[in-house]
């Protein structure tokens, strides 16, 4: 029993998959790069300058100081 082409020359094989299937050689490229650009995105973006946002307020901020009751709404 032989070994498959890709373990034997895998460089050549990457090349026939390039030219005879490029859509599955290149869409398994560009899906290989997800698990660098997790840990290589952050440093680029700290470079460029991108900052992290303020955190979204889970509630809303109460006014500090009294608060004023509103009149002429009594419904009686």
């Amino acid at each position: 029993m032989s070994t498959p082409q890709f373990w034997s020359t895998p460089l050549r094989y990457l090349r026939w998959a390039s030219i005879e299937k490029p859509a599955i050689f290149y869409s398994l490229i560009i899906g290989s790069t997800g698990p660098v650009m997790l840990f290589a995105a952050p440093p680029i973006r700290r470079a460029f300058g991108d900052i992290e946002p303020e955190p979204i307020p889970l509630t809303y901020p109460i006014p500090e100081g009294p608060r004023n009751p509103p009149k002429g709404f009594e419904d009686a």
